[in-house]
């Protein structure tokens, strides 16, 4: 993830990256009305889940993909949703933020545009929303499910995920006994009604909880309804399901089961016309005609960049040049987060744990992680 800025045009992440903080850190500053929230997914991800704090501004860069992000940063609308705030960045796993928060930190030391915006700080979630679950169980401030590219394809916090779990598990038992004539169609339609029910209950639960905070001064909202629709009927819908992609701009296509599965059987045909949110309303109805937005796009921030001597960031001398430029970096967060204790856990033993994703575990053994990389102690699949 290069975000446009490959090569010598990318800010060193060594140099020019936000400061990390913990799930229950980042927690406490979602929650401070000087946030401002940046996710730094693309927009088909952020269109079924995101974070929907009480206080602070949620901001969608409405990306197909990270390319798009250096001329949203740049707009004049981005920086005055930005002034005087403090910045907030989180990702699926964390990896993203971190291009993303050095191209915004390099803009704050050396664009006198951003200089003066007085930008109290940036923050990114040290291990993404991922982790937050795990802090999380029941969601914090998370509405919805986490786009993630394996099978699962999105997963709810883990609250909601056993209760889907349960829902599921006891549908299939009542319906044991019963025969139907598409034993596999039964069992999908089974599993919608029980998400259904499910994020009804949460829903009078949001309700309710409304209700005793308007009395109490406290919210026990639990917003785990849906939040993206189908893009060919536009019922609440939360599934990248099946191989369909927007025919304009190519991201997955959020398509509702039955309209899926009318288009495969011909029914109900998916033409052109049914396309992402971001090409309906940004009136895209070809690849050409998308190209040529993104490249205009792109050109003019390169230019104004290159205009000011922006664009090639200077590259690295040596180490002391890195630790020198952490210590003031530290110095100036230090100054700004005075709110909460940014001191690192004690790691008296000094142990080292490595998060590794993507492995195939019929074809990765422990055997060869341990040839790899000696010195592990525990292997947790």
């Amino acid at each position: 993830v290069h975000y446009g800025l490959e090569g010598r045009k990318a800010p060193p992440i060594a140099l020019y990256h936000g400061q990390h903080l913990e799930p229950a850190d980042y927690h406490q500053k979602l929650a401070q009305k000087d946030s401002v929230v940046i996710d730094v997914r693309n927009h088909y991800e952020a269109a079924i889940g995101r974070f929907d704090p009480p206080n602070s501004t949620w901001l969608d860069p409405k990306m197909r993909k990270s390319t798009e992000f250096p001329a949203w940063l740049d707009s004049d609308q981005t920086k005055e949703q930005l002034r005087g705030k403090q910045v907030l960045m989180y990702c699926t796993g964390g990896i993203r933020c971190e291009r993303a928060s050095a191209l915004l930190k390099y803009k704050m030391e050396h664009d006198p545009t951003v200089k003066d915006l007085g930008i109290q700080g940036v923050y990114q979630l040290q291990g993404g929303i991922d982790k937050y679950f795990k802090q999380f169980p029941e969601g914090g401030y998370w509405k919805g499910k986490n786009y993630v590219f394996d099978r699962r394809t999105a997963h709810a916090p883990a609250a909601l995920e056993q209760e889907l779990y349960q829902g599921k598990k006891k549908a299939a038992t009542d319906k044991s006994s019963n025969s139907a004539a598409d034993p596999e169609n039964e069992a999908t339609a089974q599993d919608d009604q029980t998400e259904q029910a499910v994020h009804a209950k949460y829903l009078n639960g949001q309700a309710k909880g409304a209700e005793s905070g308007a009395s109490n001064g406290a919210s026990e909202e639990k917003p785990h309804l849906p939040m993206g629709k189908c893009e060919a009927c536009g019922k609440p819908w939360d599934k990248y399901a099946g191989k369909r992609r927007c025919p304009t701009c190519g991201v997955p296509s959020l398509t509702c089961r039955d309209c899926y599965q009318a288009d495969v059987e011909g029914r109900k045909k998916l033409d052109r016309n049914v396309r992402c949110d971001l090409c309906v309303d940004q009136n895209i109805r070809s690849k050409k005609e998308l190209r040529a937005r993104e490249e205009r796009e792109l050109k003019a921030y390169e230019a104004r960049m290159e205009q000011i001597g922006l664009l090639h960031p200077p590259p690295l001398e040596d180490g002391n040049q890195v630790e020198e430029h952490r210590r003031d970096a530290a110095n100036r967060e230090i100054d700004n987060s005075s709110d909460f204790d940014v001191t690192p856990a004690p790691n008296p033993n000094q142990v080292t744990r490595l998060f590794l994703k993507n492995m195939c575990r019929r074809q990765m053994t422990e055997e060869i992680l341990m040839q790899h990389l000696p010195g592990i102690s525990h292997i947790v699949w």
